[in-house]
This record gives C-alpha cells, structure tokens and sequence, in this order.
C-alpha cells in the first residue's frame, strides 16, 4: 500500500522506478517554460478573458498569469498581489520538474503518497474550498487592478 500510513508511521512518498506522473510532468514542464518565455518577451497579446471578466467579476485565476510573470522575474511580491495561486502554481510546477531531473538522473522518481483516508480527504477538500471561496473574495476586491491592462 502507498498510503499516507502504514503501520502508524507517516510516510512521505516513496521512490519508484518509473514516472507515474509522466503528464503531470509535461504539463508542469510547459508551464515553467511558457512562463520562462513570458519572463522575457512579456504578457501574450491574446486576450482569454471570459464575458463576466468586463463586466467586473473576477474569478480566482485572474491575475495567475501577470503572477507567473512576475515570479519567473523573481518578484515575488508582485506575483502574490496579483494571485497567490500563480505564485504556488510556479512553485509546485518548479518543483516537478526539479522532480523530473532528479528522476532522470537517478532513475528513481519520487511519488506522493496515494490513498489518503475519507477523513483527511474531506478535511483536505473542505479547506481547499474555503480557499478558493476566499481567494475569489479577495480577487474580486483587486478587481480595478485586474481590469488594468
């Protein structure tokens, strides 16, 4: 069993010698370079903004990508004004594919824990929503700034 106990003791992952998270390692390696790309040429000229955005409704990913900019430009405090989740969003990305590289270099890639309890899992889940609930609070507060071009 790969579960976040076993036998009373807290594990912490497990090295395997086989990506199990292969997309997610692409995904995160893509992003980490789209923000890269973004770090030098700047913000893309597209604009993905949905109709409720001009109307002055944010939603929580508003700002994640002016947050990824600014976090590959190492500024920090910028990136956590616009979005806290693009700055976690880089982080966690950096981290796979730091994961990735150790993985090739070794052959051992570091796999999280499956298999979380029912009732870490509702805990989990309860706390992520009232986080998503307070991050769209605070993005709708930040709304003239995020309208800002």
């Amino acid at each position: 069993m790969t579960g976040s106990r076993q036998g009373g003791a807290v594990r912490w992952g497990e090295w395997l010698p086989v990506d199990r998270y292969r997309d997610w390692t692409w995904l995160a390696v893509g992003g980490v370079g789209a923000a890269a790309v973004m770090a030098l040429a700047g913000l893309p000229p597209l604009d993905l903004h949905g109709p409720l955005h001009y109307l002055g409704v944010m939603d929580p990913l508003c700002g994640g990508t002016r947050a990824a900019r600014f976090m590959m430009l190492g500024q920090w405090r910028a990136a956590w004004h616009y979005n806290p989740l693009g700055l976690a969003a880089v982080l966690i990305a950096a981290l796979t594919v730091l994961r990735a590289g150790v993985g090739l270099a070794t052959g051992r890639w570091w796999t999280p824990p499956t298999g979380l309890p029912v009732r870490t899992r509702r805990l989990l889940t309860a706390v992520l929503l009232v986080g998503l609930v307070a991050l769209e609070v605070r993005q709708q507060l930040l709304a003239p700034l995020l309208l800002a071009r």
